[in-house]
């Protein structure tokens, strides 16, 4: 039943309007180490594909990487992460998945 706002988008303010009046929202403050950004427009995508990079350059972790919390959470197996990583391995990314693999 959302329909897009006058920049022709669907916001994400309405859904979440949507949920409030129906009494579904459920809320959680978001702690240290969680950002939103906004990526509505190209230069907000840009900045957000920036300030990810810089946080993977500087502490040496991915962003959003599905492969280590499935591993972490133990629905992969070492073998499967294994796989993954050998997938990937010409690049940063395959390298990342290959230093976390405990066995």
């Amino acid at each position: 039943t959302i329909q897009p706002s006058e920049r022709g988008e669907l916001e994400i303010v309405t859904l979440l309007e949507t949920y409030l009046a129906d009494g579904t929202l459920s809320v959680e403050r978001m702690g240290r180490g969680y950002a939103w950004l906004d990526t509505g427009t190209h230069g907000s995508l840009l900045d957000a594909g920036n300030f990810v990079r810089t946080l993977s350059k500087r502490q040496g972790m991915q962003s959003g990487c599905p492969e280590e919390i499935a591993y972490e959470q133990g629905w992969i197996s070492d073998t499967t992460m294994r796989e993954h990583a050998e997938t990937f391995k010409k690049t940063e990314y395959g390298k990342y998945l290959a230093g976390l693999l405990k066995g």
